[in-house]
């Protein structure tokens, strides 16, 4: 299932109201070659944890990677080289934000190694881009995707729709100008409310109107239909490719392969002394980092993970792809498949399907409602 090391660096320019993700922001700046020395300190205590591994893909996330500057993530990327082996043709990414996008800058972390980058694009309109409190216009997104396509053998975006007054003809006008610009691989997200960011607090006063269910319904069919037509189907609920085309790194996830997770509220899986462990970095940046400096390691977590639960993460995470989840893997790392005749119940609704005898997947209806069926697959799991 392959091996990655993800590395979250969690700083940005400007927090963004609907983003709860495990980012902040310094306005005074930070002690980047304190930080790095940090991170490296980590490293070196996650690659002892999990020896011998052979590094199929490496993902900067944030935050805002862009930030950062080359130096240090070369500087990274030469330390998980010298800890593992990392496979030829592995899979570098670096995630950036249009207002960072520079040039010389990016060619410096094309030199340092990375050989992908995710843009953060997120609309292309001015209007939606500032109510969404992001830094740049769209004049500065196109002009960071040429710098990427320039620069890299490989680029990703993103975009946020069923946002606040959208309709199903500007999504479908939008999103034929994002193919436009996109390479092989796009990724296309629904809007959430997230609990605690200021987009709750406004919606929860009246103050933001996002799409009723039914037109949340028709923005995500016509977002699969669209890209269907253009050779760039869905192979995981918010993420499109060509065939070949997929993020590496996030199979790793999706699949329930292994992985390192660096960084202040880092989360990895790793497999110590043959077991499972699900672990948990310090999320805030400074206390992070005085325990890395204290202890050699930011982690606060590092718990080993039960059968169930690993069937319990696997079927939720394998069902997000449309390759679906192997049942005979899932017997063997989990000890157990769900109950035939709930697969049966879920496949007459038209929210399951067996694509043979052992792979299982849920339909464009049930990816739509995955939390709801992969509670009820959880619950007829014949438990040891």
């Amino acid at each position: 299932m392959g091996f990655g090391v993800y590395v979250h660096w969690p700083f940005c320019a400007s927090k963004c109201p609907y983003c709860d993700f495990n980012s902040h922001v310094r306005a005074g700046g930070i002690d980047e070659p304190r930080f790095l020395a940090g991170f490296l300190r980590e490293l070196a205590h996650m690659a002892a944890l999990a020896a011998g591994r052979e590094v199929s893909s490496v993902f900067f996330g944030g935050g805002t990677p862009s930030l950062m500057h080359p130096s240090t993530t070369g500087a990274l990327l030469d330390a998980i080289a010298s800890h593992w082996v990392m496979l030829p043709g592995a899979e570098i990414t670096l995630e950036a934000n249009p207002s960072s996008v520079e040039a010389d800058r990016f060619r410096g972390y094309r030199s340092a190694g990375v050989n992908r980058v995710s843009l953060g694009v997120q609309a292309l309109n001015d209007p939606d881009l500032r109510a969404l409190g992001r830094l740049h216009s769209v004049a500065e997104a196109r002009a960071a995707v040429d710098v990427a396509r320039a620069t890299f053998e490989r680029y990703s975006f993103d975009l946020i729709y069923a946002r606040p007054y959208q309709t199903v003809a500007a999504w479908r006008a939008e999103l034929g100008n994002a193919l436009a610009m996109a390479d092989r691989h796009i990724s296309l997200y629904q809007l959430t409310i997230e609990d605690g960011t200021p987009f709750a607090g406004l919606h929860a006063a009246g103050k933001l109107k996002v799409p009723d269910p039914e037109l949340a319904d028709a923005l995500y069919e016509t977002t699969q239909d669209m890209m269907e037509a253009a050779g760039r189907p869905a192979y995981e609920i918010s993420n499109h490719a060509a065939p070949g085309e997929e993020s590496r790194h996030n199979l790793v996830y999706w699949r329930y392969g292994t992985y390192a997770g660096i960084g202040p509220g880092a989360h990895g899986r790793l497999c110590v002394d043959g077991q499972r462990h699900a672990l948990v970095t310090e999320r805030n940046p400074e206390r992070w980092l005085a325990q890395v400096e204290r202890d050699g390691h930011g982690l606060i977590e590092v718990e080993p993970l039960s059968n169930g639960e690993q069937a319990d993460e696997m079927l939720l995470m394998g069902l997000r792809l449309t390759e679906g989840i192997d049942l005979s893997r899932l017997a063997a790392i989990g000890g157990t498949r769900p109950d035939g005749l709930t697969i049966r119940q879920l496949a007459d609704l038209g929210l399951l399907e067996m694509l043979d005898r052992d792979r299982l997947r849920a339909t464009a209806r049930g990816r739509f409602v995955l939390n709801t069926l992969v509670l009820n697959l959880s619950a007829s799991l014949a438990r040891p």
